[in-house]
């Protein structure tokens, strides 16, 4: 299957996880898609936002990584958001020193994915703002890369900081790895700085801009303290519809880039 898709940036606070759950969500809910939610951060955020106590949880990625029992075993299901879930917790921090000492250690999460990968219409990766063997994993074991970026002044450094990554991750472990588009977030269109960093983005990278920005929403700051993200607490609110929008334009990209 070619629609495995993470979503990264070394930068932290600019909407990953926002994304990853809204964005299944939708894909889920309107695009009626079958999706798997990979929660790479050691924070497990992406779990605790689909409403799933990451202490519980009686396997988690961490163990998929490190041994090899069937990765069906961790999967759960959120109910609240309606899509499958491989977990995360604090144990997967430690999978960085383990991993040093396995063999082919970029490619445990690709390993991993291949033995349930058809049985989902679309993954979405979740990767810690760093780096890390753990964020070598997602790049290696994804064919796209979603690149969310807040309209400020060191966006665009950043956004060449892993531009340069994910170049490195096509020449050297993933050739078919391919950016499908820089998601603009938390959007404010009264700000003079964030609409300068716009037209710069979309003027430098055209049509890999997405069309869509995400804007800033309470809702969307708020829904993962229910346990569901904002497009299933609150579908109609200006960041679901949103995240509505980018799921129509993922699908069209995807089938574009499928022909």
């Amino acid at each position: 299957m070619k629609n495995k898709i993470v979503i990264a940036n070394q930068k932290g606070g600019v909407g990953k996880t926002t994304t990853v759950l809204n964005l299944a969500t939708t894909l889920v809910k309107a695009q009626r898609k079958k999706v798997l939610v990979v929660d790479m951060d050691p924070q497990g955020n992406a779990t605790t936002g689909a409403g799933i106590d990451k202490l519980s949880v009686k396997h988690s990625i961490y163990d998929l990584l490190v041994s090899d029992i069937d990765a069906r075993t961790a999967i759960v299901y959120s109910d609240s958001c309606k899509f499958d879930l491989i977990p995360a917790n604090r144990n997967l921090a430690g999978a960085e020193i383990e991993l040093v000492e396995l063999t082919e250690r970029e490619f445990r999460l690709k390993q991993i994915l291949a033995s349930i990968e058809d049985d989902y219409d679309l993954i979405l990766i979740d990767c810690p703002p760093s780096l890390s063997l753990l964020t070598v994993n997602a790049f290696t074991a994804a064919n796209y890369v979603i690149v969310p970026i807040q309209c400020e002044y060191y966006a665009l450094e950043g956004l060449s900081d892993l531009l340069n990554t994910v170049n490195l991750m096509k020449s050297n472990l993933n050739p078919e790895l391919e950016i499908i588009g820089i998601l603009r977030t938390m959007y404010d269109k009264r700000n003079n700085l964030a609409q300068q960093v716009s037209t710069q983005l979309v003027d430098y990278f055209a049509q890999q801009v997405f069309y869509v920005s995400i804007p800033r929403s309470v809702r969307l700051a708020e829904a993962p303290s229910f346990g569901m993200s904002a497009v299933a607490l609150d579908p109609d609110s200006a960041g679901s519809e949103a995240y509505h929008r980018l799921g129509r334009e993922v699908i069209k990209r995807l089938r574009e880039l499928h022909k």
